[in-house]
């Protein structure tokens, strides 16, 4: 298999940082040309599943605008220019939740979007975590962290309880690498 070349883009929507709208003209391995191959560029984000000292995952409950509802999601925020994903994973954890965790693992990171791009997103599992602050994310929304059994929030997962693809990726992983480490 060959890659699509790109022979051309043109911005449709330049809502920078957070939305860009290209049109791609793309030649395919047999030399088709395809004309106005819709891409999107987001930011690329890190989604943090933490794990407290007593072995309880912390869960965000908050309103969201994607599923238009009251949802539950690991702390997550955008890749700021310059910032690793870890560094602002471990941003995002402190402000979201108030915590540091002692040990990281990487459960890798996906473009959300196969055809159209979309941001990356870097998942990640903290564990050790312990309150050092209070929860300050300076979001627009009123947010509450629950810290919830792990086979609570394996029920939530299999029961189709979340509403964002990103957060039941990052939930999936790194209950499967709790299990693994467990094991």
């Amino acid at each position: 298999m060959r890659p699509w070349r790109t022979l051309r883009s043109q911005q449709l929507l330049d809502r920078s940082p957070w939305l860009r709208v290209l049109a791609d003209e793309i030649e395919l391995p047999d030399g088709r040309v395809v004309k106005d191959y819709l891409r999107l560029e987001t930011p690329d984000y890190a989604v943090i599943v933490p794990v407290d000292e007593r072995g309880r995952l912390g869960l965000i409950r908050s309103y969201k605008r994607g599923p238009d509802a009251i949802d539950l999601q690991p702390p997550a925020g955008t890749i700021e220019t310059g910032e690793l994903p870890l560094e602002t994973a471990r941003r995002e954890l402190l402000e979201e939740t108030g915590c540091t965790a002692s040990d990281w693992t990487s459960l890798g990171h996906y473009v959300l979007m196969g055809n159209m791009r979309g941001g990356s997103a870097h998942l990640f599992l903290a564990t050790g975590c312990r309150q050092v602050a209070e929860p300050n994310s300076g979001d627009l929304e009123e947010q509450e962290v629950l810290w919830l059994p792990q086979a609570e929030v394996a029920r939530l997962w299999r029961g189709g309880q979340l509403g964002q693809l990103g957060a039941v990726a990052a939930l999936g992983l790194a209950l499967a690498e709790l299990d693994t480490q467990t094991a």
